[in-house]
């Protein structure tokens, strides 16, 4: 660039300017301009045939998910890794380890993911997992595709006490911001979903099938997680929907059907340690044909808290157990001790919920006789019994709140 002093002789003053603002701020744009250029990254994308799958549902294709899955994990792009539509692929126990280096991976799952159908194929010690997620930052499980856990010999395995465990379907460890969207999963050994130690995960427009009677199989299980919303999505299994477990926080769940199953749980908290789960919200979510609505449950002997509870707009239909509070949860038939501890329930609402119970107890508020619940608040809620000829009720056992236009009235909460 030409010395001020020779601009000044060749160009009027105004001319001057322009050229200095040029010089400073359109060279200062074409940096940046630059520097964007430089950053930006397109996405990669990778197929798992590419890495040796087969897709006949027969040939065991773990090795080359696991080839993939290297691959996608030392990427410096974007990744969207492509379980292509029209195959199956049987996958023995795998674990798609983080951290990675791709600012997100996107798994687009388009096809059918299979467990060995029989617990003689299953080729790992590890029993209690089959599919693990484990320390990734924005991971997207996407797609039409369908992954199905095979359950059926596990769960009468169980069933005839000849297996003490069995594997959840798919595990989400130490993940941070986690989506899961529009997939479908069927008949889970064990649980579905389960979400650990994880920080702001968004499920949503999912479908998990598994029959009535078959144990233990959770829809969605989350344990010392935060921040997770889960929305728009359909559950029918042989246990909770969506269950809360320890540690866990700020959880907004919205527009779930849920049935068969057990309903939508805080809990079980309290077995042998101490719990502390807050600030949940579940509204708009309808109940058919579950053996609970709503339910908090907690282990005898525990310690800690529950808090900051809400259950709103509600729809029960044909239920047994509407709105429970059990804190004498005992899974083991008969055989748990009496405790005088227990987690401490506070700040715990039920509002506008209405529908059919199809046991008498529509309302069951069974609190520590030591560790009294307290600030429970129910408010516009209509039980009526599922047979015309009945009448729905309610029980309480040291509860303490306030209650408005309820039915069945509830004058045993304090």
């Amino acid at each position: 660039m030409l010395p001020v002093v020779t601009l000044v002789k060749h160009f009027n003053f105004y001319q001057v300017v322009l050229l200095l603002s040029w010089a400073c701020f359109g060279r200062a744009r074409m940096q940046v301009n630059l520097l964007s250029n430089n950053t930006t990254s397109s996405t990669t994308d990778l197929n798992v045939m590419d890495y040796g799958a087969v897709g006949n549902g027969k040939t065991d294709d773990t090795q080359a998910f696991s080839k993939a899955w290297a691959k996608a994990c030392e990427s410096c792009s974007p990744i969207i890794l492509n379980v292509p539509s029209n195959n199956s692929f049987l996958l023995n126990h795998i674990t798609f380890q983080g951290p990675c280096k791709p600012t997100s991976i996107t798994v687009q799952i388009s096809g059918t993911i299979l467990a060995p159908k029989e617990i003689s194929a299953w080729r790992s010690d590890d029993k209690e997992h089959w599919m693990i997620f484990d320390s990734i930052n924005c991971l997207t499980l996407n797609g039409t595709g369908q992954i199905n856990g095979q359950g059926s010999s596990w769960w009468e395995c169980r069933e005839n006490n000849k297996c003490s465990e069995a594997p959840n379907a798919v595990a989400i460890n130490k993940c941070n911001n986690t989506r899961i969207h529009n997939l479908t999963f069927v008949d889970s050994p064990m649980m579905h979903i389960a979400l650990n130690d994880c920080v702001g995960a968004n499920i949503s427009g999912i479908t998990i099938i598994a029959p009535k009677d078959s144990p233990n199989t959770d829809g969605i299980h989350l344990e010392g997680s935060k921040q997770v919303r889960i929305t728009n999505s359909t559950i029918g299994t042989g246990d909770d929907c969506i269950s809360i477990g320890t540690q866990t926080s700020n959880v907004n769940i919205s527009h779930i059907f849920c049935g068969p199953g057990h309903g939508i749980s805080v809990g079980s908290l309290g077995k042998n340690e101490e719990s502390a789960v807050e600030e949940i919200y579940v509204s708009n979510c309808n109940f058919s044909n579950t053996m609970n609505g709503v339910r908090i449950k907690t282990w005898q002997g525990g310690s800690g808290f529950a808090k900051s509870i809400r259950f709103e707009h509600i729809v029960i239909n044909s239920t047994d157990n509407p709105i429970i509070i059990d804190q004498y949860y005992c899974n083991d038939g008969h055989n748990c001790p009496n405790k005088t501890s227990a987690v401490k329930l506070s700040d715990i609402s039920f509002r506008d919920i209405n529908g059919t119970s199809s046991k008498e107890t529509a309302i069951n508020l069974a609190c520590s006789e030591t560790v009294a619940c307290t600030g429970i608040h129910l408010e516009h809620v209509h039980l009526t019994s599922a047979t015309k000829s009945k009448q729905a009720a309610s029980r309480c056992k040291n509860a303490k709140g306030m209650w408005l236009d309820v039915i069945p009235t509830v004058k045993c909460l304090d």
